[in-house]
C-alpha cells in the first residue's frame, strides 16, 4: 500500500469512527480504491465535488455508510441520477446481499460507474444509461425493487410519482438530503408516506428521508413536515 493510499484510508476509517460506525478491514480497502477511482476520473472528468477536505469523504463515503442502518440489508436497489456513484455505491460495498442497478443518463458518467465496479469487482450490479423516465414503461422494472436510493436537493411531486412506480408495495425510497434551505415534504401523495428522518453526518446537517410505499387503497398518507 503506498503512502498517499494508508492516509486515505486511515481518514476513511477515521471519518467513520467519529460517526459512530467502524469500517472493516476488506470494506476500508474497497472504500479506499473508491475514492482512488474518483480522484483519478476527476482529473479527466467532473465526476463529483470531491476534494481535500473532509466534508467530501463524509458526503460521498459516510452518509451512505450511517445510511445502511436504516434500509433494506438485502433485495433489489435502484439509485437513480448515480453520477459519480455515491450513495449507490458505498452501500453496495457495505451491504453485498443488495442487488444494485445504477441509473445515469450522462454517458461517461455511467462508463466510469461500469469501470468502477469492475475494478472494484462488485458482483450482481447493472448501470443503464439514460433518464429514469425511459425504462418506466418497461415491465421488467415495474415495482421490481424493495429500495430506491436518490441524492436530491429537492424532490417535486411529479418526480416522486414517477420514482414510486419502481419500488414495490412494502419497499422504500431513501431520500439523501443535504443541510440548509427548507426541508418540509408537503409533496408526498399516496402511495408513498413518510416513515422516517434519520440524521447522517451532523457536520454536515445532512439527513436521510425514508418513504414507504403502500399497497394501492391504503389509507391516506400524511404529509409530514421534516
Amino acid at each position: 500500500m503506498s503512502r498517499k493510499t494508508a492516509i486515505v484510508r486511515d481518514r476513511i476509517e477515521r471519518r467513520a469512527r467519529r460517526a459512530g460506525i467502524e469500517v472493516s478491514g476488506t470494506l476500508g480497502a474497497q472504500l479506499t480504491e473508491y475514492v482512488e477511482l474518483l480522484r483519478h476520473w476527476n482529473e479527466r472528468m467532473n465526476l463529483t465535488a470531491l476534494d481535500d477536505k473532509d466534508s467530501g469523504l463524509d458526503r460521498l463515503i459516510i452518509e451512505p455508510l450511517v445510511a445502511v442502518s436504516h434500509i433494506p440489508r438485502k433485495g433489489r436497489a435502484i439509485d437513480i441520477g448515480s453520477g459519480g456513484g455515491s450513495p449507490a455505491i458505498p452501500v453496495k460495498l457495505a451491504l453485498p446481499a443488495l442487488s444494485l442497478l445504477m441509473v445515469e443518463s450522462k454517458t461517461r458518467k455511467a462508463a466510469f460507474l461500469r469501470e468502477a465496479c469492475r475494478q472494484l469487482e462488485i458482483k450482481d450490479v447493472a448501470v443503464e444509461t439514460g433518464r429514469y423516465e425511459a425504462l418506466l414503461p418497461r415491465p421488467e422494472f415495474h415495482e421490481a425493487h424493495d429500495l430506491l436510493t436518490l441524492r436530491a436537493v429537492r424532490v417535486e411531486a411529479r418526480i416522486l410519482r414517477g420514482l414510486q412506480a419502481f419500488v414495490r408495495p412494502g419497499g422504500v425510497m431513501a431520500l439523501f438530503r443535504g443541510g440548509g434551505g427548507s426541508d418540509a415534504l408537503e409533496n408526498i401523495e399516496p402511495p408513498l408516506a413518510w416513515r422516517a428522518t434519520y440524521p447522517l453526518v451532523s457536520s454536515l446537517g445532512s439527513r436521510l428521508v425514508v418513504l414507504e410505499k403502500h399497497d394501492v387503497g391504503h389509507r391516506k398518507a400524511k404529509k409530514k413536515r421534516i
